[in-house]
């Protein structure tokens, strides 16, 4: 059976930078079971946004809601069920990435060691709903294997597909990315280490600014930014891509 890969956009946001930002996630679909890479904001968010988000947030970060956008009715419409869903792998706890975690409640959330630690320390940055629901939650600490130059933190799940949290650190003190191999095809995923693709090739970019205050690490931020840069020079071969860029979306979905 082949392994198949859904691109799902789980998130809207109108910025000063791009009245479509969007929120890219993936949908890996194996042994009839789903995994979810992030989760955009789920059906409760939607549904009671200032009681989950809150208003300040909601304003200052543009969100647009509609729930027909959550993974879960995206599930829904692609003909599979929200309970194959078995895990959701998380780059990091923001709550644009992990509000629709409690839309899957039984699946097992998998996160970085870093990141977790950085949630519970009470970094003012998270929200504590996203996790409310109690989900069992897997964390992954230093790993000694190497991924393109990158430390690897392989993910078991219960599809057969290699699956590495790769730490990409500075948005948050342990934001990862997320490599997977499809059907011999190595994809990186970059979640929010750059917002928009042009970051890469344009330090001056304006959305550098917001990247550089939403940063809890800045130069740490800027480290990873240059190893992407390598990883991309050197392997074209490898699919990268990030979370917000509707491009970059666009470029697999139309």
């Amino acid at each position: 059976m082949m392994t198949e890969l859904f691109h799902l956009n789980c998130v809207r946001i109108v910025s000063p930078y791009n009245e479509n930002v969007c929120g890219h996630c993936l949908l890996i679909r194996g042994h009839e079971r789903l995994v979810l890479i992030d989760t955009g904001i789920g059906i409760q968010d939607i549904r009671h946004p200032e009681e989950r988000m809150g208003k300040e947030l909601i304003d200052m970060v543009g969100y647009r809601f509609d729930e027909n956008q959550t993974a879960l009715r995206q599930i829904e419409r692609l003909g599979f069920h929200p309970d194959e869903v078995s895990d959701c792998i998380i780059s990091h706890l923001d709550n644009d990435h992990t509000g629709g975690l409690a839309d899957f409640p039984n699946a097992i959330v998998h996160v970085g060691q870093e990141e977790y630690d950085n949630y519970a320390s009470g970094n003012p940055r998270y929200l504590k709903t996203p996790l409310s629901h109690n989900p069992v939650i897997k964390t992954y600490g230093t790993s000694k294997t190497q991924w393109f130059g990158f430390e690897a933190r392989k993910v078991p799940t219960a599809i057969n597909t290699e699956i590495f949290l790769i730490p990409m650190f500075g948005h948050t003190l342990g934001h990862c990315g997320v490599a997977l191999k499809i059907n011999g095809q190595w994809i990186l995923y970059t979640a929010d280490a750059y917002y928009l693709r042009e970051e890469l090739n344009d330090s001056n970019h304006p959305v550098t600014a917001l990247a550089e205050a939403r940063a809890d690490d800045n130069d740490l931020r800027r480290h990873t930014l240059d190893k992407i840069r390598t990883l991309i020079a050197l392997h074209p071969e490898i699919e990268v891509f990030g979370y917000h860029d509707i491009n970059e979306f666009q470029k697999y979905t139309l």
